[in-house]
């Protein structure tokens, strides 16, 4: 039997934006988890800092530019055509991953951090870009299956570069390897951007306001005239909240919690992104190309529940803390890790069928002369809610809450959120 590629996939109008965008979300997940994994494993050990502190600010310092300058990137992303903007945040992708480089052979932590951000500054760019490409190149009937991919794509590529991050940060040789995957893969991922279709400016003659905190605040208020809009924006960014709550403490909680070693941590973050990948394909299947919040409640509540027993699950875990972390293998070894692991899926498949149709719906329903700054204004409101997270789980940590607490906290929530869901498929 031969295996066939989806037709969306053999569209020019699709296949290189969706590599563009692979490539970025992967070299970003190599140089984050290269960082946070040498963060918790070797420099704060070294300069005696908390590690679970520098990595949930160096999740901080990755979302705040979506916040400082989300109003910028949608107005850029309207005025011009979007694919040669594209390809100028490649370029600059390519500067920042041989800044990391150097990063990494100076072993600097707070360079480290310091290029994160910019990379972060980056992804502002891009983000609005890649978004606003979709409605403007697929067909209505696409935009779901469209967006399962990008979503399925982007988690596949943080599982594979998280890995890869990993595990060559921390081999003998691992910042010469590290210097030349980052740098590399920002060369490939230019290439591809060469190969998405012109998107001529819905608004070439769009004044650009220079004031970000007016202009942030204006595309909000634009937005919240249009209530199917504005409440999908809220619930993408309440994903987004979860999703940083976990995806920052899948290292601590690994080292502190499973007493377990990077290769949990991968393992961790592996399960975690096929869920997502498996819930958004899944989204596709049940939709059948239809732009419908229908499952987006029940996922929420799925949300809550497998995030619950995941409290219990860690709580109820044994073993015998020893001088050395356990890996992979001894931990599987013992049945009760299996409900973990199978609690972090389900949270993340039931994560991937939430998604997907929020992002269809924003693209379909926005106005097409303002869709990027719609998307803009979206990353801002993700970026709040991201930063609270990261704010918020600083603030329990501090206070001494284990991180099972933590993650049980963010299930109580989105129980709530879960109820919210439901006034949406009223609306949608």
């Amino acid at each position: 039997m031969r295996f066939a590629l989806p037709a969306i996939l053999k569209t020019r109008r699709f296949l290189p934006l969706f590599l563009t965008q692979f490539l970025g979300a992967f070299n970003d997940n190599v140089f984050k988890n290269a960082l946070v994994i040498l963060i918790t494993y070797r420099l704060a050990q070294q300069t005696g800092e908390n590690a679970q502190i520098l990595v949930t600010l160096a999740a901080a310092l990755f979302i705040l530019p979506f916040l400082l300058f989300s109003a910028m990137a949608g107005q850029l992303a309207d005025k011009y055509d979007r694919a040669k903007l594209a390809r100028i945040t490649k370029l600059a992708e390519i500067v920042l991953m041989i800044t990391a480089a150097l990063g990494f052979y100076i072993n600097q932590t707070y360079f480290l951090l310091f290029v994160l951000f910019c990379a972060g500054m980056q992804a502002t760019f891009f983000g609005p870009i890649k978004y606003a490409l979709l409605p403007q190149h697929l067909h209505d009937d696409e935009l779901i299956s469209g967006n399962a991919y990008i979503e399925a794509g982007t988690f596949l590529a943080i599982l594979i570069g998280t890995i890869l991050g990993g595990v060559l940060i921390m081999s003998e040789s691992g910042t010469h390897l590290i210097a030349a995957a980052i740098i590399g893969c920002a060369l490939l991922g230019y290439k591809c951007s060469r190969h998405i279709p012109p998107a001529p400016a819905p608004m070439p003659a769009l004044k650009i306001n220079w004031n970000m905190v007016q202009e942030t605040w204006r595309m909000i208020q634009a937005d919240r005239k249009n209530a199917k809009v504005f409440l999908c924006i809220l619930g993408i960014s309440w994903f987004w909240f979860v999703g940083a709550t976990f995806l920052s403490q899948f290292s601590s909680f690994a080292k502190d919690i499973l007493h377990a070693d990077e290769s949990v941590v991968t393992l961790l973050l592996t399960v975690f992104s096929v869920g997502i990948g498996i819930g958004s394909f899944l989204c596709n299947v049940l939709l059948k190309g239809q732009i419908r919040s229908t499952y987006v409640p029940p996922a929420a509540i799925g949300i809550t529940l497998f995030t619950v027993d995941l409290f219990f699950a860690s709580k109820a875990m044994p073993f015998n803390i020893s001088d050395a972390w356990i890996g992979v293998s001894q931990f599987l070894a013992v049945a009760a890790n299996w409900r973990i692991l199978f609690d972090l899926t389900m949270i993340a498949v039931c994560g991937g069928i939430y998604i997907v149709p929020l992002y269809a719906i924003v693209q379909h329903d926005s106005d097409p002369n303002s869709r990027a700054r719609t998307i803009a204004s979206n990353n801002v409101v993700n970026a709040i809610f991201m930063v609270i997270s990261a704010i918020g789980t600083m603030l329990m940590l501090k206070a001494s809450f284990s991180i099972p607490h933590v993650f049980l906290i963010t299930g109580i929530l989105n129980g709530f959120v879960a109820l919210y869901t439901l006034q949406l498929k009223r609306i949608v």
